[in-house]
């Protein structure tokens, strides 16, 4: 895949990470068919890929991370019923089955569809000009998709609160963080460069330690205790003795280490 060739996203790859910008900021970072092509085809690139470790998705522009599906172009739906499938499907990398592991840094509004994205996230860091909401209802819209995402991870009375409210209350930052959705508020100007610190930190340690453990953590959430720990133990058979192949020992006792 070339990366230069992306047209709604800036693509860069430096050192395992992949860095991926949103790159609509005059339409507020909304997404499009083309965009949900491209993202399919990103999650499919990272996935075979070797040498891309981490991937940081952020935004473009000053007032927003997205507000989800472009308004103005729509996106595509088969008109046969049978045919349906979830449009934001093509933007959530879990979906697609890439389990390197997505920092999400956000900014400003992050609405609706965005939600995607977020969603199957693994650290979302915010700036703390962030504000969350799901504007469907206001619009006479079924909001079902994404909330439903959100509800494996935030409390239901959190994802009730922003569904039902729509347009007239937005969740800050703060109350963000307080509710463990978002890990991390810096400040603005702080944004992008602690997620490229978050990230290069991930993409020194073993690949595949990081993404048998990434896997098996996600599909615990779609099967009860006791498979999951059976699935979890069959990745830790596959992927222990190469990560321990990987890992110089006398490196990783004098790291340094940050206390959060």
């Amino acid at each position: 895949m070339d990366l230069d060739a992306l047209t709604t996203v800036i693509g860069e790859l430096d050192d395992h990470v992949l860095t991926l910008t949103l790159n609509r900021p005059e339409r507020l970072n909304s997404f499009t068919d083309t965009m949900r092509t491209e993202f399919r085809q990103i999650w499919d690139h990272a996935r075979e890929q070797d040498d891309i470790h981490v991937i940081v998705l952020r935004a473009a522009g000053d007032r927003a991370f997205s507000t989800g599906m472009d308004t103005r172009e729509g996106t595509f739906i088969s008109d046969n019923v049978f045919s349906r499938r979830d449009p934001g499907n093509d933007l959530s990398p879990k979906h697609n089955g890439c389990w390197k592991p997505l920092i999400c840094a956000v900014h400003g509004m992050v609405a609706g569809g965005a939600l995607y994205w977020l969603n199957e996230a693994d650290i979302i860091v915010a700036s703390d000009d962030a504000q969350f909401f799901d504007p469907h209802v206001s619009y006479g819209l079924v909001a079902a998709l994404e909330p439903i995402g959100l509800a494996h991870r935030i409390p239901i009375g959190e994802v009730l609160r922003m569904v039902l409210l729509g347009l007239d209350e937005r969740m800050s930052a703060q109350r963000a963080r307080e509710i463990g959705f978002v890990s991390e508020i810096v400040a603005r100007q702080d944004l992008w460069p602690r997620a490229d610190a978050l990230a290069r930190r991930i993409a020194a340690k073993p690949p595949a330690a990081i993404q048998g453990s990434v896997r098996a953590i996600w599909e615990s959430r779609d099967t009860g205790r006791s498979q999951a720990l059976a699935t979890g133990m069959s990745y830790t058979s596959l992927g222990n003795p190469i990560g321990k192949a990987q890992v110089n020992r006398s490196e990783v006792a004098t790291r340094d280490y940050e206390i959060r």
